[in-house]
């Protein structure tokens, strides 16, 4: 692995919660929760099925409850190991994978689709609690 596929020491990813992470895909960011399981760690793209513009992790740490993930908007819940939803308005559905690798205590991004930018939100995020956006002439 690289210095630039690196992301963050498997220590720094909470075992009670995510962190999240920004990448890009060409010119464009999109976030993505890591998730600790034990010395391993999966990553999942930072939304919600159900409702694509619903932030898993809004910049403190997904809701997390006996290793599943839970979308606050709307209760679904989603097993942390796979990304299925196990309850909730979209069960069944998966949460969209991202590839990582851990080696050496050390975790990689391993998906070609994406490179890594930043730990935390990406920099063109819409703070707001809503579904609707104004935007003005």
């Amino acid at each position: 692995m690289d210095d630039a596929s690196h992301i963050v020491a498997v220590d720094e990813v909470p075992t009670d919660s995510t962190l999240l992470v920004t990448l890009r895909e060409g010119f464009d960011e999109k976030e993505v929760v890591l998730v600790r399981q034990d010395d391993d760690v999966v990553a999942w793209r930072n939304y919600c099925p159900h409702w694509t513009d619903v932030r898993l992790d809004k910049g403190s740490g997904a809701e997390f409850r006996d290793e599943e993930l839970v979308c606050t908007r709307h209760g679904a819940i989603f097993e942390a190991d796979s990304g299925e939803c196990s309850h909730g308005p979209c069960e069944g559905a998966y949460l969209e994978a991202v590839d990582v690798a851990v080696e050496g205590g050390e975790v990689y991004l391993t998906d070609d689709d994406y490179e890594f930018d930043h730990i935390g939100p990406k920099s063109d995020r819409d703070l707001s609690s809503g579904r609707i956006g104004f935007g003005g002439n």
